[in-house]
Parts: structure tokens; sequence; C-alpha cells
């Protein structure tokens, strides 16, 4: 993931995927629902239009290419990761992201 801050908001691109053995080392977004369907996930922003509040960005969207489904987003730094989180109404799910050097 390639992350970028353009006109003050936050946005993230996919620049490298783990695959395991057999896996399309190259897949397309099949279960996306919006113009990035049928779209390499290869170079696809993924992470859209997050604003600075306060410690974190949020206000902004988040895709998941595995199901096609665009969740709310914020995205926090704590102990030095980066904490990603996804959500619908009161249902969430947080990733801890690291940094490949």
């Amino acid at each position: 993931m390639q992350i970028d801050e353009q006109g003050g908001k936050v946005y993230g691109k996919i620049v490298q995927l783990f695959r395991k053995p057999g896996e399309n080392p190259d897949p397309i977004c099949r279960k996306c629902t919006d113009h990035r369907k049928n779209q390499k996930i290869i170079g696809m922003v993924i992470l859209e239009q997050l604003e600075p509040k306060g410690q974190e960005w949020s206000g902004g969207k988040i895709l998941d290419p595995a199901n096609g489904k665009i969740y709310n987003c914020k995205i926090w730094l704590e102990a030095g990761q980066l904490k990603v989180r996804g959500y619908l109404g009161l249902f969430f799910r947080t990733q801890t992201w690291q940094r490949v050097k």
C-alpha cells in the first residue's frame, strides 16, 4: 500500500500483493460494484478522502477488494504502527498495517 496526501486528504493505493502459491499474482476486482469493477487490484486506490481530525484521519472510505464492499474508514498511528478501521454502523474491523522497507 502506498499512502499519499493530496489536497489535504489521504489516499492509499495497492502497489504489491503477497499471494500464496497458485493464486493469481495480478487479480482483477470482480466483486467491486463501482468504477473499479473488473479493474486490476494492483494500482487500485482503495483508501480515499480521509481528512485530518485530531490525532486521526477519518471521513473517508475504504474498499475491500476481496468482497467488493466499501466501508467508512479512519486511520491513526498507535505505538508507531498504522491502525486502519473500516466500519458500517456499529460493526467494525481494525487492522494493523506495518511499513515495508
